[in-house]
This record gives structure tokens, sequence and C-alpha cells, in this order.
């Protein structure tokens, strides 16, 4: 039997709400309200209700998952690595917009 999925590719111009967010990153909307509050993640608006995440809020929220998940950290670790990584990107990205690889 053939399964069809669907889904919607979230970039920077995409947007999803608390609830799709959650169900995006596979929890519950508590577990995004506490990454919030812990400043892990970064919502735009002004409060739960009117929170818009984009792609790079949902690839620091899977990333922080994984590294509960797959290597133990904790939440203080897991924050701190994934600033890191975000930094890295963005150093990489500063390189190959000067051409330098």
């Amino acid at each position: 039997m053939d399964e069809k999925l669907t889904g919607v590719v979230v970039d920077e111009t995409g947007t999803l709400t608390l609830v799709e967010f959650a169900c995006a990153c596979g929890t519950e909307a508590t577990w995004v309200l506490e990454l919030v509050a812990e400043e892990v993640l970064h919502p735009a608006g002004g409060d739960p209700e009117g929170w818009r995440f984009g792609g790079r809020e949902l690839t620091r929220a899977r990333r922080f998952q994984r590294l509960q998940r797959d290597l133990g950290a904790n939440p203080d670790a897991a924050a701190v690595i994934i600033d890191l990584l975000d930094e890295i990107d963005r150093l990489k990205g500063l390189l190959r917009r000067a051409g330098i690889e």
C-alpha cells in the first residue's frame, strides 16, 4: 500500500503558530513554552496566541530534541550547543558570501 504524505515547507518567510509548531516538533505546546521561557526559541509576536515560528526556530527546536535524546544533554548544555551551532552556520554563510570556502 502506498502512503501519501503531505507537508508544508517552512523557511524564513513561512511561519507556524504555537500549536502548529508544537505539532511539527511532535510535542506539546507546554514544551515549546518552556523553550521560549529559557530563551532557546525566539518567536515573533507579543504573546503565545500571536507567536509565529519560522524555519530557523524549527531547526533550533529539532536540534534541541536531538541533543537531549541522542546525547543526553541537559537543557542548559543543549541551549549553549545550539547557540554555537548557529554561530558556526552564520560564519560559514559569511565565508561563502565572501567567496572563501
